[in-house]
């Protein structure tokens, strides 16, 4: 079905296709695949430690034409490392078992992760973006239904999962409804699935209204109070920082919305959808409880955490937390500045993390007590987007209604 047979009447197709550049607007494979190929990869297989339960098989589009909705759980008070690591381990998965990338979740993102590259991992400029995010509007939801390439990934309780507390851990929050209003619209099902451990990336954070309000008008959209963030302050590095958690992803049942209603999209009035999507809420929270039950009561593993590093020793200390500012950005000096492709940063070379502190200077900021805050937010706020952000509200928050 085409754009223009498909598109709602308060979407003129028109405006989808003028919209339609942010399929390739950012996202740059050959950077995703470098990017796994001399770091995630490592950092999965040592510190996070990854698990798929459950994808197999894999989940195929019931619309051909129709991207599957994949809804995942926040996390919360961590910085989305969740995230990452889940479409890294995906990517590898998709390429190894089909060969393809085709099935591969794309995400839509809070815009905010993209404003300033303070938000982007050890500033890389529009890291999100070029690994395939898409800012999580409306039109850019709308138009990413028309996709044929991939599937959406959405974290469809929005800044609220992101901020909410380790005292509310697993507690799904109030679902988008435009997840439940684009599914009927568009009749594609949804694939939820679980991230488990992911809490003690960063746990016992807590949150609080009135400081998120402010940290929100610097780019940050919350702020987890916790005694990690002494360390922040006297190590930037650990702003970035995630606690040895074995990530373990978890599929759920497909959600089919048209089960829950006859009727269509349109005819729904806001409080059935909300409605609606309080039921597939509390579906989607009985599957986590079950989830977490038989997965999340050893998050750490201690002893498997220190069996992988003495068997990947060699490749010390890049699958530390501290040596990833120094990896991180030489892979963008490489990858980016340079223009480089199909290089190795040969991490189990001796005196490899030297060599990149002296090829980047900047990285030794991360290091200095404070002071080295001074040059990193120099750098994150340069050319940031937070002004223009604030003037569309409306566009960043609809998406997650």
């Amino acid at each position: 079905m085409s754009a223009a047979a498909a598109a709602p009447d308060t979407l003129p197709p028109p405006l989808i296709r003028a919209n339609q550049h942010i399929y390739h607007d950012y996202f740059r494979p050959e950077f995703t695949q470098a990017l796994d190929d001399n770091i995630l990869w490592l950092l999965d297989k040592v510190w996070f430690r990854s698990r798929l339960v459950g994808f197999e098989p894999y989940p195929q589009r019931n619309n051909p034409s129709r991207p599957l909705i994949f809804a995942s759980n926040h996390s919360g008070m961590a910085f989305p490392w969740d995230a990452i690591i889940s479409l890294s381990h995906l990517w590898r998965y998709l390429l190894r078992t089909r060969g393809t990338l085709h099935g591969l979740p794309r995400p839509l993102s809070a815009p905010m992760l993209s404003a300033t590259r303070l938000m982007n991992p050890y500033l890389i400029t529009d890291f999100w973006k070029k690994c395939g995010s898409v800012d999580a509007t409306t039109l850019n939801f709308e138009t990413m239904m028309y996709y044929q390439e991939h599937n959406l990934m959405l974290y469809p309780e929005g800044v609220p999962g992101i901020g909410k507390g380790f005292n509310r851990k697993y507690q799904l929050q109030r679902l988008a409804t435009s997840m439940l209003r684009l599914s009927l619209m568009h009749g594609t099902d949804i694939m939820p699935f679980y991230t488990i451990n992911a809490e003690y990336l960063n746990p016992y954070a807590y949150s609080f209204d009135w400081i998120n309000r402010l940290t929100k008008k610097i780019g940050i959209p919350f702020l987890p109070i916790t005694l990690l963030l002494l360390l922040v302050i006297v190590q930037p590095w650990a702003f970035y920082l995630a606690l040895p958690a074995q990530l373990t992803y978890v599929m759920g049942t497909r959600i089919r919305p048209t089960d829950y209603t006859t009727k269509k999209h349109d005819e729904l009035s806001r409080d059935e959808l909300l409605a609606l999507s309080e039921q597939i809420r509390l579906r989607m929270q009985g599957e986590m409880d079950a989830a977490v039950a038989a997965h999340g009561q050893h998050p750490y593993r201690w002893r498997e955490l220190w069996q992988r590093m003495k068997e990947n020793r060699r490749y010390f200390p890049f699958f530390m937390p501290f040596a990833w500012p120094a990896v991180f950005t030489e892979f963008e000096r490489r990858f980016v500045k340079n223009g480089e492709r199909d290089f190795d940063l040969q991490l189990d070379q001796p005196g490899a993390f030297w060599k990149m502190l002296w090829r980047n200077p900047l990285v030794l900021a991360y290091f200095i007590p404070v002071l080295g805050w001074i040059p990193l937010a120099i750098k994150g706020y340069r050319d940031n987007k937070l002004a223009r952000l604030r003037k569309q509200p409306a566009a960043g928050s609809r998406a997650s209604e």
